[in-house]
């Protein structure tokens, strides 16, 4: 239950549409509610501004299914992430309404759409196009918190000149989200462009020595550039989410 809905709810007991009863049932489960399997964080909303999120890697179809009907009775949108194309089709036959975005491994459900709350443009910028379920991870977590978000894929550093005929669009940026695997440049090279917070993401895309994205983690956090922040390989989801924060604050 986010802030909003607390206060209609409030308001609704104050002015007599809501009976005390109704509304204790509603508020009961308002810290935590345990399912066996899971706790869920049914506070999350109105202490950080979003609900929890479901990590659906390791978990089975019921349980993603059973955490989503508990959330979407207090919430107004659920996100699942890192969920694979066999469970996601699973989950959309018992929520035809959601809508299963396969290349980030998704599932966002939403009770209706959602208010734009922040205060700029989010870009999300991916080097190559392997890249590009890392960046729509993070892109979608960043629409569904409420961001005007737009993209430019495939402008890595072995073409540069690509990435240059996207500059008004860069410029325009309040927050940028740079996702690169092999060596991890780019991010280095677009906040050498512009004056806002680059989070960086390394992939783990690369031959042999790119070690499953620790030499593009290490590239970025050596950044001499001083407007770059990382995140862990693939968290496409945390660049996501931190890029959210930044643009609403």
């Amino acid at each position: 239950m986010d802030i909003e809905s607390l206060r209609a709810l409030l308001q609704s007991v104050a002015s007599g549409k809501t009976s005390v009863e109704t509304a204790t049932k509603r508020l009961v489960n308002l810290s935590s509610e345990d399912i066996e399997y899971a706790h869920i964080d049914h506070h999350r909303s109105l202490r950080k501004g979003f609900p929890e999120v479901i990590f659906g890697q390791g978990k089975s179809t019921d349980q993603i299914v059973g955490i989503m009907e508990k959330i979407m009775v207090q919430e107004n949108v659920v996100l699942v992430t890192r969920i694979d194309p066999h469970k996601g089709q699973q989950v959309l036959r018992r929520f035809p309404d959601a809508v299963f975005h396969e290349d980030a491994k998704m599932v966002v459900w939403k009770k209706h759409d959602i208010p734009v709350q922040g205060r700029g443009i989010i870009l999300v910028v991916s080097a190559g196009t392997s890249d590009i379920p890392v960046a729509k991870e993070a892109l979608i977590t960043a629409e569904v918190m409420g961001n005007v978000v737009k993209s430019v894929f495939d402008v890595g550093v072995s073409g540069i000149h690509r990435l240059f005929r996207h500059k008004q669009l860069i410029d325009e940026a309040s927050v940028l989200i740079v996702v690169a695997g092999m060596e991890g440049a780019l991010p280095s090279v677009v906040a050498g462009m512009v004056s806002r917070p680059v989070i960086a993401v390394p992939t783990s895309i690369g031959y042999g020595v790119s070690f499953g994205g620790m030499t593009a983690l290490f590239s970025m956090l050596n950044s001499c550039s001083s407007n770059v922040a990382v995140v862990n390989i693939d968290n496409g989801f945390g660049a996501g989410y931190i890029a959210s924060i930044i643009n609403r604050d």
